[in-house]
């Protein structure tokens, strides 16, 4: 099974304000990749709402790269890759608006969420938050560290498949009846429950 996983912090409520990446890809269920960014967002401003969330302030990212200096890097984690999440639409959507900011075509890929699966997976879990998953599946998690998260949400992704003996993402789909989300130059599409 093969996948990246990805999760965005932002500064403020602006999607295009991400402040932190962390990408981890996976190759035969095996984690063999991970790297984390600090991001200076197009505005230098930090909701303390979302600093209390993620303790990154003004002074972490002031002399750290904008989102399209370190797009080469991410992108090749990301095009014709599946791409995992946990709230994909969060972070897909944060990916989105920073492209676009930049003036950026959209990558092609798949994408998955993890919560979705979960939902799917385990529908008699009290809730399916990331930090809920993690601790059920002895999963370290320092959360709101945007490679903390994508580490979980990769494990968690491997769990997933392994539950149901799915070789890959694309299996666990089918099994769950989940098309997955698209995203492509001039668009996307969100995933899709089927029956």
């Amino acid at each position: 099974m093969n996948f990246t996983a990805i999760d965005f912090e932002t500064a403020n409520g602006k999607r295009n304000s991400a402040c932190s990446l962390g990408l981890v890809k996976v190759e035969n269920g095996v984690i063999v990749d991970s790297r984390e960014w600090l991001i200076s967002p197009p505005e230098m401003y930090f909701h303390p709402i979302n600093v209390s969330i993620h303790g990154i302030t003004e002074d972490d990212v002031a002399n750290q790269p904008s989102f399209n200096y370190i797009w080469d890097e991410v992108e090749d984690y990301l095009q014709d890759s599946m791409v995992i999440a946990h709230n994909a639409s969060f972070d897909v959507s944060v990916l989105r608006a920073c492209l676009e900011t930049y003036g950026i075509p959209n990558p092609d890929f798949d994408y998955m969420c993890t919560v979705q699966i979960s939902k799917n997976l385990w529908p008699s879990m009290p809730n399916h938050k990331l930090n809920t998953l993690a601790h059920l599946f002895d999963i370290p998690l320092k959360h709101h560290d945007a490679l903390e998260d994508t580490l979980a949400c990769a494990k968690i992704a491997i769990k997933a498949c392994e539950s149901i003996s799915a070789k890959n993402m694309n299996d666990l789909a089918n099994e769950i009846k989940i098309k997955p989300g698209k995203v492509f130059n001039g668009g996307y599409q969100s995933p899709k429950k089927y029956k």
